[in-house]
């Protein structure tokens, strides 16, 4: 018997689904729904998380702990060089939060170009303000859109802005096929030339050593002026102190952030009175039925490790032991 716990807080149904997918008789599961039974909790195999972290002491606070599972394509949450010198796996879910991380992107793209926030603020002091932004509101059509990162996420944003008219370039450390860039009719652009060009920024890469701050003070002095940043990919990426001056000063147009460097934020973070900033409390894929496409994937990866196989998703095996 494999025991399993779903840890933290999921879309209705989410346990009677996953019950559904693992057999009774080869799966025990139960859910641990608030941070102080998952911080008592010593006795994991299996955990599946989502908004709870896993550092080395919550890893070595459960000693038969074999797996564990990120709902979600980020990992960032999960100590994975202490999980794999104990010989745990960590796997995640790529892609299957891309459709709604994307269209959430897109969404704060519209929203910040047309001054959503700006209009919803004026109204509610009374000021009919249809004529107040006019000269600042954008909208997506025949604009450049650059994107960070060519994964699953960043294919699909694109796909969704060329449908509003407008044209892309990305950058990605690890370059698309030529077939790729004509299926997806994505330009490749060095990182300076694209914020230096681009209309609109949008992040869709992973939080490592390698990527925190890589928009920091110089890449924002280096974008186009009155440009637009989104970030639905990780707080941490975006030097937050340094893009509220940018955007006070006038050098970017505003900004859309599902990621900030600190979450949860607080009430009357400067980030929050800026009007001409968008701040989400990371939704990118947190849908009702975002589930769909990741419980099979977490059910297809534990049924794997029950069955002495390698999991699918696993992105630790540089830390696990060698065989």
């Amino acid at each position: 018997m494999v025991n399993v716990v779903l840890a933290g807080q999921y879309p209705a149904g989410t346990y009677e689904k996953l019950r559904a997918m693992l057999p009774a008789e080869q799966f025990g599961l139960k859910a641990v729904d608030t941070q102080a039974a998952y911080d008592a909790m010593t006795d994991a195999e299996v955990m599946i998380l989502r908004i709870f972290k896993a550092p080395k002491e919550v890893i070595l606070r459960n000693p038969n702990l074999k797996m564990i599972l990120r709902w979600g394509a980020g990992y960032d949450s999960v100590d994975i060089q202490a999980a794999g010198e104990r010989g745990v796996l960590v796997t995640n879910t790529p892609g299957a939060n891309a459709g709604a991380v994307s269209e959430l992107a897109v969404m704060l793209m519209l929203a910040v170009g047309r001054k959503l926030l700006c209009h919803t603020q004026s109204l509610a002091r009374g000021e009919w303000s249809k004529n107040t932004y006019m000269d600042s509101s954008f909208c997506l059509n025949h604009k450049l859109v650059g994107i960070i990162g060519g994964g699953n996420i960043g294919r699909q944003v694109a796909q969704k802005v060329q449908a509003f008219g407008a044209q892309v370039q990305y950058f990605d450390p690890f370059r698309m096929t030529e077939e790729m860039e004509r299926q997806y009719r994505m330009v490749y652009a060095p990182l300076e030339r694209l914020l230096k060009t681009s209309d609109i920024v949008s992040l869709h890469v992973p939080l490592v050593d390698q990527t925190r701050h890589m928009i920091g003070q110089e890449q924002l002095q280096g974008m186009k002026d009155g440009a637009i940043l989104i970030n639905t990919a990780r707080g941490g990426l975006v030097d937050d102190t340094a893009l509220l001056r940018a955007v006070q000063s006038g050098k970017l147009a505003g900004a859309g952030l599902d990621g900030v460097e600190r979450e949860p934020l607080p009430a009357g973070d400067p980030l929050l009175a800026d009007p001409n900033i968008i701040v989400t409390p990371h939704i990118g894929g947190g849908t009702a039925d975002i589930g769909d496409a990741i419980m099979p994937m977490l059910a297809e990866d534990i049924q794997a490790f029950a069955a002495g196989k390698e999991p699918s998703h696993v992105v630790n095996r540089a830390f696990l032991p060698a065989v």
